[in-house]
């Protein structure tokens, strides 16, 4: 598993706390909000609402907020307009990290993120600096105590995925942008559940880290990840298994 992947994977499994349940509904409002005002508000012709809304339903949100929001961004309610800014930057250790954002002040987030990584050790970059080291690409998590491998693999190639790999107690499936959708249905379909399903940023190469640079890598992406303009982030770490289990139990 990608060292960002198991670091989410990881943070996932201590649960959603009150507070980390609140954020994580405000950053999933807002991601309603500017898709439903750019690709409207109708799950069946709008794939990337329809994928939202379905993080929202796995997130056990309200179907009201979930309403709501794609009201806002259609214009029938009215509502806070977002911009959607993705920033460059680089950690300790070279580390190349993305942050993927939703802003209604681009001069407040740009101020505050870089307050972030000047504390924790890293560079806000140029655009263009490290993108070019990352790949849009659907990523499915498949526990490997829920099915056999070859029977996944099956599964998931034929309903149109690109690879799939293993590691520790996990199978990796990628897909397209444009198939994730397809071969996570296909999966519904056949009662595979999954740890995690996203579109996700795939480094071309990876940077490793270990030591108390490690420890600060993984400090600096979690400070970034509870920032409530932040989506997303996406790093190309590769941190030993120990540590980040040790930083994820510490939590």
């Amino acid at each position: 598993m990608s060292g960002h992947s198991k670091w989410k994977t990881n943070k996932g499994k201590k649960g959603i706390a009150d507070a980390k349940r609140g954020a994580t509904f405000t950053k999933i409002i807002k991601e309603l909000v500017v898709v439903a005002r750019d690709g409207g508000g109708n799950p069946d012709t709008n794939p990337r609402l329809r994928a939202i809304m379905q993080k929202a339903k796995e997130a056990n949100m309200p179907s009201d907020n979930v309403k709501m929001a794609i009201k806002r961004g259609t214009g029938e309610l009215p509502g806070v307009v977002y911009e959607s800014v993705m920033y460059e930057a680089y950690g300790p250790g070279g580390v190349a990290i993305l942050i993927d954002s939703l802003t209604d002040n681009k001069n407040r987030s740009t101020a505050e993120l870089r307050n972030i990584m000047s504390k924790r050790g890293g560079n806000m970059a140029g655009a263009g600096s490290v993108s070019w080291m990352f790949t849009q690409k659907g990523y499915i998590s498949v526990a490997k105590d829920k099915i056999k491998e070859d029977e996944l693999m099956n599964i998931v190639l034929d309903a149109g995925a690109e690879d799939m790999k293993h590691e520790d107690n996990f199978y990796e499936i990628y897909t397209s942008v444009q198939d994730l959708e397809k071969v996570k249905q296909a999966l519904q379909d056949k009662g595979v559940k999954w740890e995690d399903a996203e579109l996700t940023m795939i480094p071309s190469s990876t940077v490793k880290v270990a030591g108390h640079e490690a420890r600060q890598v993984l400090a600096l992406v979690e400070a970034l990840e509870e920032h409530d303009d932040v989506q997303q982030v996406y790093a190309n770490f590769d941190i030993p298994d120990e540590i980040m289990n040790e930083v994820a139990s510490e939590g």
